[in-house]
């Protein structure tokens, strides 16, 4: 973790807070990975996934979608997965394109 992190993190979830879609699903990312002084915590990130594809960020519905196929931070749902990846794919996520089933 260095300081630039931290301050991403803190940056984030400003934007977050504030209603920027891509803040929460970047925070998300952090919180997936735990990094930027935030502990890893799935569940968290798939609340901020959520968030994030509710305001039209097509990446976040995305990685949604990889967590509900995984049953990572969320209870296991392929067809609410495949659901998330043709939002993405709708979104112009082309690499979510070739999931949807």
């Amino acid at each position: 973790m260095t300081c630039n992190d931290t301050l991403a993190a803190q940056l984030f979830q400003r934007a977050c807070s504030g209603g920027d879609a891509a803040g929460c699903g970047d925070l998300g990312v952090m919180y997936a990975d735990g990094m930027g002084g935030v502990a890893k915590d799935e569940a968290r990130a798939s609340q901020l996934y959520q968030r994030s594809c509710d305001g039209g960020d097509a990446g976040a519905c995305n990685l949604l979608g990889l967590l509900y196929a995984k049953g990572r931070g969320v209870a296991k749902d392929e067809a609410r997965a495949a659901q998330l990846y043709q939002r993405a794919c709708k979104g112009g996520w082309a690499e979510a394109c070739t999931r949807v089933h």
